[in-house]
């Protein structure tokens, strides 16, 4: 039926997202989804929220929540936009904000998902190389663009930069808007949310889908000045007005209510990723400095595309990219501690019995 295609949609290569099995007793290491479950209140203002009110559209501007993100990072609500998850917030960032007459720029190896956002808009990007030990230097985007766009902690790596690093990038491309992607950052690093009220260039996007547990919701948020959120707004209004439903809306105004629930859980992932990162050392590993909830690791002697074909008999699966420069690592996403010692235990079993060969 391709016949029947725009001209647009044969040019498109789309975003694969992590591998999503109906196969019970799996243990899945492979989508950074968080091990912990969700707040109760979470759950309890959910369940609330299901009644007769569900026949009626939701807020389209979603206010309640934007305001109680606004409240909880000390900002006003105008400084606030919302999504159907992280993704669709940066895809409308991606029109209204980074779509310029000169390139996007970002990290060759990095989120995917930004050269599919560009082939679907038709923007022109170049990217940046990552250095030797797979970290961003700021200087390597001296040159003249369009915007910047970098996930931090970045993907699939899982290493930061520092919020000196990036308040330097955001003096030197003062006339560009700058995007920081922080699905990640509740992992292990600051904020740039921080920075906005002095840089207007500055977009900031997070997710409840991992540190809050709320991956089935779909929401997302980005925040940055008035201006660029309007920028957002007036896409987001000619593609979709009604992003978030009412429950996404409940249970979101929640998990910012429940901040003990969240730094729990968060603080569990920390300490988790280093045990494990312990254990694979031990296992000899080489496993890069992470501040997400993930790891990224290769090892010297084995095929990394080998190590997950072995650990998916044993119905443990991890994340392999099969791509330039890191096709000998694996993303594995820190489980709990059951299933963080299942995969060591695997894994150990496939390195001794290889090495008996």
């Amino acid at each position: 039926m391709s016949q029947f295609w725009s001209s647009l949609v044969h040019t498109l290569t789309p975003y694969v997202p992590g591998e999503q099995p109906k196969v019970s007793n799996l243990i899945k290491l492979n989508t950074n989804e968080n091990p912990y479950p969700p707040s109760d209140k979470v759950l309890e203002a959910i369940h609330n929220a299901t009644n007769d009110k569900l026949k009626l559209y939701p807020d389209p501007n979603a206010d309640v929540l934007k305001q109680r993100i606004a409240d909880y990072h000390d900002l006003n609500s105008n400084q606030i936009f919302v999504g159907n998850g992280s993704d669709e917030v940066l895809a409308h960032a991606f029109q209204a904000l980074l779509k310029q007459d000169k390139p996007l720029l970002f990290p060759d190896i990095t989120y995917s998902f930004y050269p599919v956002y560009c082939g679907l808009y038709g923007i022109d990007y170049q990217t940046i190389p990552l250095n030797a030990d797979f970290a961003i230097d700021i200087n390597d985007y001296s040159q003249d663009c369009g915007a910047i766009i970098f996930p931090n902690p970045n993907a699939p790596t899982g290493k930061l930069l520092g919020l000196d690093n990036i308040e330097t990038l955001l003096q030197n491309h003062s006339k560009k808007v700058v995007l920081i992607d922080e699905a990640y950052i509740d992992f292990g690093g600051k904020s740039a949310i921080s920075l906005v009220n002095q840089y207007p260039n500055l977009l900031v996007t997070q997710t409840l889908s991992k540190s809050r547990s709320l991956a089935g919701l779909r929401v997302g948020f980005a925040v940055g000045h008035p201006n660029l959120i309007e920028g957002l707004e007036r896409v987001k209004n000619s593609f979709n007005s009604y992003p978030l439903d009412q429950l996404a809306i409940s249970g979101s105004v929640a998990s910012f209510d429940d901040e003990e629930a969240f730094q729990s859980a968060c603080q569990s992932v920390i300490n988790t990723r280093e045990t494990l990162v312990t254990k694979l050392t031990e296992l000899g590993f080489n496993t890069i400095p992470s501040a997400a909830n993930f790891v990224f690791t290769s090892h010297p002697k084995l095929e990394a595309k080998w190590i997950a074909e072995e650990l998916r008999e044993k119905s443990i699966i991890v994340r392999y990219f099969n791509k330039p420069r890191i096709d000998q690592y694996l993303r594995i996403t820190i489980g709990n501690d059951f299933e963080n010692q299942a995969l060591c235990d695997a894994l150990e079993e496939i390195i001794n019995h290889k090495s008996q060969q």
